[in-house]
């Protein structure tokens, strides 16, 4: 293993969707592949809609039927400090990206990255929003984190931090 240690912060625009449920599939993902001790794990919004409030409650069933537990995870807003306490900033689609590289400093911008290109069978590179649909917006971004998980526990496990 190549990996030393690692942080990587996930990012989507409330926190209690998209992004607390890659929190989730990857702390599990990089737990099962040994990397538990070595990869430290979080989420942010871009936005402050729901500050302190834990993942909505279809994206918690959905992933607790796949066995990931967001139950602890509560959202949070994208800090300044998170450009220097996180190697990587993967956003889940191009608007939070877009928003992440205007706040970041210069510096900060080789972390940034969408999650969807460490996925290897992912049909686009955004992860679709499913606040506003039913329940099976929830199971494919399941599916499309899963794989985008794999992916970038390879990466590390290779040594690689970027997509």
């Amino acid at each position: 293993m190549t990996v030393d240690s690692c942080s990587v912060l996930f990012v989507c625009m409330g926190n209690i969707c998209r992004s607390p449920t890659a929190e989730g599939v990857f702390r599990r993902m990089a737990a099962d592949a040994g990397l538990a001790g070595r990869v430290r794990v979080d989420s942010a919004g871009t936005h402050a809609f729901h500050i302190g409030e834990p993942p909505d409650p279809r994206a918690q069933a959905a992933a607790a039927k796949r066995g990931y537990d967001l139950s602890r995870i509560r959202a949070r807003r994208v800090e300044h400090a998170d450009f220097e306490r996180f190697d990587l900033i993967l956003a889940m689609d191009f608007e939070n990206r877009a928003y992440l590289a205007r706040l970041a400093p210069p510096a900060a911008a080789p972390k940034l990255a969408l999650m969807l290109e460490y996925a290897r069978c992912a049909p686009t590179l955004e992860v679709p929003d499913p606040y506003y649909g039913g329940a099976l917006g929830f199971e494919t971004v399941l599916d499309l984190l899963e794989d985008a998980s794999r992916g970038l526990i390879a990466a590390l496990q290779a040594g690689r931090r970027a997509p």
